[in-house]
């Protein structure tokens, strides 16, 4: 029963990868207590896969409906750049010392930021769940125009900020642990009980497995496509609201980059369905978990990061193969 569990598969690729990085790098798993809260590579880790994280888990609703979110990071770099350019930071001086104070309360620039996110989930919802365009198409176009859009904002630039409690978002502390961990855990938590107390999760299985039969039986299949769209996009937003606190700026250019690519490869490593009708929140997390550590083993053995890319690549290909009937039959008869 136990080898039998969906999660089986991905967290045994977890521990291979951890394996391999106990033996080829030293001091990986020693964690040190310094300034008030822990440093190590396994923290380093987490701390990085936070905002991979958010977009895996609002990505793994959109596939489980049949859908795909292509725009995940042009979203990311969008929330980024209108919080960054809301905040910023204006040097005034008290009592003798310069102090950096926002040029929008930070409230109301983190609002605006989620605002237009959750913008460009409605503009997906609405072409996929009312106009009935393919999701890649429909979700292609915010990918250009959202991370234009970014670009024309901040006229190709970095935006820096300077407020320095915005910082804390993406590179702060609490209980000696990063507290954008907190933030996923606090999402995830929320998302997990909306699936599994409520008939939510039921029903984006059912529009998954078959959105016909669903809308004969009586769900309102339009309204929950365009809902998981529009949480997928608020997801990303708030990665894109993290990312740019732990790099203190705003980079539209490459900030999200093939984020989006990562988010489904995470969210099919946890064991979600391509065809739909079939998801795992927790499968998504580790295979969140699974790519930043493959990422962070890579660039530690020195390992050329072009590489990256190309395992990735691989990984994808198995993927698929495993997901596959007609592999799987294939498989079975040469194995009888």
């Amino acid at each position: 029963m136990l080898l039998q569990h969906p999660l089986m598969k991905p967290l045994a690729a977890l521990f291979a990868l951890l394996l391999v990085d106990l033996i080829f790098i030293p001091g990986f798993f020693h964690l040190e207590w310094k300034d008030g809260h822990l440093y190590g590579s396994v923290i380093d880790i987490v701390n990085r896969a936070a905002p991979l994280m958010l977009a895996a888990l609002g990505m793994t609703l959109v596939i489980a409906t049949r859908g795909i979110d292509i725009s995940v990071g042009a979203v990311v770099a969008l929330s980024g750049t209108v919080a960054a350019m809301l905040i910023g930071g204006t040097m005034v001086m008290q009592n003798g010392q310069p102090v950096y104070e926002a040029n929008t309360p930070m409230v109301w620039a983190l609002c605006a930021a989620m605002g237009a996110a959750i913008l460009c989930g409605a503009w997906n919802g609405l072409l996929v769940s009312t106009l009935g365009l393919q999701p890649i198409v429909a979700t292609l176009i915010l990918m250009v125009a959202g991370r234009g859009l970014a670009q024309l904002l901040t006229d190709g630039q970095i935006v820096t900020v300077y407020y320095q409690p915005f910082f804390f978002l993406g590179s702060g502390y609490l209980f000696g642990l990063p507290f954008s961990l907190y933030v996923v855990a606090a999402v995830v938590l929320a998302v997990s009980l909306l699936m599994r107390k409520t008939a939510l999760g039921l029903f984006i299985q059912a529009v998954g497995i078959n959105p016909v039969a669903a809308r004969l039986a009586g769900l309102k299949t339009a309204a929950l496509i365009f809902f998981v769209y529009v949480f997928c996009s608020a997801c990303a937003g708030m990665a894109g609201l993290m990312i740019s606190s732990n790099i203190k700026s705003a980079d539209a250019n490459n900030a999200g980059l093939l984020l989006e690519l990562d988010a489904i490869l995470a969210v099919t490593l946890g064991g979600t369905s391509l065809a739909g009708g079939k998801f795992s929140l927790a499968g998504s997390m580790i295979g969140a978990l699974i790519i930043q550590t493959l990422t962070y083993t890579i660039y530690s053995l020195g390992v050329p990061p072009e590489v990256n890319m190309v395992v990735k690549s691989v990984v994808v290909f198995l993927v698929c193969l495993s997901q596959s009937p007609e592999f799987k039959q294939i498989w079975k008869r040469k194995a009888a």
